[in-house]
Parts: structure tokens; C-alpha cells; sequence
């Protein structure tokens, strides 16, 4: 299986979130699962590609152009996919993709959760997507959707296309 991995970039975040990529990255090595991600060398995603990489996984990074120029490229990325901006490359990440699993992270995170949901209600993959809750993380855009469907505004059940993991063993039961 191939799993995508949505996450933050930064550095000055949680350890526990942290703890919680590296936790992911080696789990999906010890099985056999590639991890398909950003490639960036900082924050969560470096993380759980340095995990993965030293569990002996494949790591698979969909890298804009522009972190190529700047050279944020991870060593970690085993298969490199260059593309031109983020739009691009979330359609690369949803092509490659099994499964999409965010960690904590900020708008590019988001918005590629939302790109990846949006696309399901429609039609486009059934491909799951999963927030993992590291530290309740996701605990104010679960109330969101939750309001939102309360309003009408999401077409049946958010959980239908947004799952939500709050441990290890919760988010491996969910792949």
C-alpha cells in the first residue's frame, strides 16, 4: 500500500507530534508500505521519512520545483517526483496514493486533505483519508465539520470521506 502523508513543514511544533511521524513512518516500513509525501527535509515531514528510510521503507517525494531550488529536498526521498507547483503535485499525490493519512500540519495540509475529500464526494477515487489526531490536534476542524453538517452545508456524512484516528493502532485498523 502506498500511503500518503499530509504534515507540517515546521520545526517549532509539539514532540509529540513528532513522535507520533516517526511512529507512522516505521510502522509503514515494518509492513511493506511505501510512503508517499512532500519531500521536504524539515518539520514532520522529514520525520517520518527518516522513519520509514531506517526501517528499511520505500519513501516516494512529490517535490515542487521551487523546494528543489531552495534545497529543502529530503536525503530521505528514494523516488523522486519533480513537479511544477502544489497543484500538481497534490494531483501526483492522489495518482500515486492508496490512502491520504494527516498528520498535524497547517494550510497546505488542509488544503490538501480538502483537495483529496473534495475529489471523493464527487466521485473522482474512494480513497481514504485519515486524520490522525496526535494530541487532539484535529479536535477544532472535528468540530467544524461537525457543524457544518449540522447546517446542511456537506452532502451526507463528513465520516464518510474524513476519518479520524487518535492513536497508532486506531489509524492501522482504519488503513
Amino acid at each position: 500500500m502506498k500511503i500518503c502523508v499530509f504534515c507540517s513543514a515546521n520545526e517549532q511544533i509539539d514532540p509529540e507530534f513528532f513522535r507520533a511521524a516517526e511512529q507512522l513512518g516505521r510502522w509503514a516500513a515494518e509492513n511493506g508500505h511505501d510512503i508517499v509525501y512532500g519531500g521536504v527535509n524539515q518539520g514532520l515531514m522529514e520525520a517520518v521519512a527518516r522513519a520509514a528510510h531506517e526501517a528499511g521503507g520505500r519513501t516516494i517525494g512529490v517535490v515542487p520545483m521551487i523546494v528543489e531550488k531552495s534545497g529543502r529536498t529530503s536525503q530521505y526521498v528514494d523516488v523522486e517526483i519533480p513537479c511544477d507547483n502544489l497543484t500538481d503535485r497534490k494531483q501526483l499525490m492522489m495518482d500515486q496514493a492508496d490512502v491520504f493519512v494527516a498528520l498535524p500540519g497547517g494550510i497546505g495540509t488542509l488544503d490538501e486533505v480538502f483537495t483529496v475529500a473534495a475529489s471523493a464526494t464527487i466521485g473522482y477515487h474512494q480513497k481514504p483519508v485519515v486524520l490522525y489526531n496526535a494530541g487532539g490536534f484535529w479536535d477544532g476542524l472535528i468540530r467544524l465539520l461537525d457543524d457544518l453538517g449540522q447546517r446542511g452545508m456537506v452532502r451526507g456524512e463528513w465520516r464518510q470521506h474524513i476519518r479520524v484516528a487518535t492513536s497508532i493502532a486506531e489509524l492501522q485498523h482504519l488503513l
